[in-house]
């Protein structure tokens, strides 16, 4: 089954130019091109799409606050949506992953990198690589409206195996490596990781390490 694509940015030339590099991939599919977030918002209500590959400067709405309505929307939880911008600044990071974005990407990256990215984000990894996401978290930690809201001692729904790995994930840890570190296979990793972000109502891992810092799981 192809992974469906929804893109959306003003530029209707670099739409073109996505279609046709993803079109070419046997495992992906662009189903749907918006011009701006708002449309963006009303055709991933209508078709789900797997990915929105989202711009951030865009007329009507803007790429943010579509992710935050889009990641907001119970009907779309399994949409993962994956930014792509030209403005690279730390603040666009923080907000784009406030708003429930599970990457960031600068429109500099190579097509082999971009395609990689789409893929990464479809299966509910977080792009971000483990340093950076840890240096944005201690910049909006304390925010209010990361991440799921807070709860009365909500680790407490994981188990102890759920509680080492999520922690291990808060240290950047890919599930191949956890699964070496605690002699498990990979896939009894990534179940537990699965387990922990369901429990938690995590989008993705960049949200259980938010809040495994957030819940004191993992120091800054």
């Amino acid at each position: 089954m192809r992974t469906r694509i929804l893109l959306a940015d003003d530029q209707s030339l670099l739409r073109s130019t996505f279609r046709l590099l993803i079109d070419a991939e046997d495992d992906l599919a662009v189903i749907a091109e918006a011009a701006n977030g708002q449309e963006a918002v009303a055709l991933a209500r209508t078709h789900t799409p797997d990915v929105i590959v989202m711009d951030i400067r865009m007329p009507v709405m803007d790429g943010l606050q579509a992710t935050e309505q889009i990641c907001g929307d119970h009907a779309l939880a399994g949409t993962r949506v994956l930014i792509l911008t030209t403005f690279e600044i730390d603040d666009y990071v923080a907000r784009a992953i406030r708003a429930g974005a599970s990457g960031f990407l600068g429109k500099d990256v190579s097509a082999d990198g971009l395609l990689s990215a789409i893929r990464t984000v479809a299966t509910g990894e977080s792009l971000l690589s483990p340093a950076a996401l840890k240096s944005l978290i201690s910049r909006f930690l304390a925010a209010p409206d990361i991440g799921p809201p807070r709860t009365t001692d909500r680790l407490s729904q994981l188990t102890d195996r759920e509680r080492e790995i999520t922690a291990l994930v808060a240290h950047g840890l890919t599930n191949d490596e956890i699964a070496a570190h605690l002699t498990i296979s990979p896939l009894t990793a990534r179940t537990h990781v699965q387990r922990s972000m369901t429990k938690l109502g995590a989008r993705d891992r960049a949200q259980l390490v938010v809040i495994a810092y957030q819940d004191g799981l993992v120091g800054q």
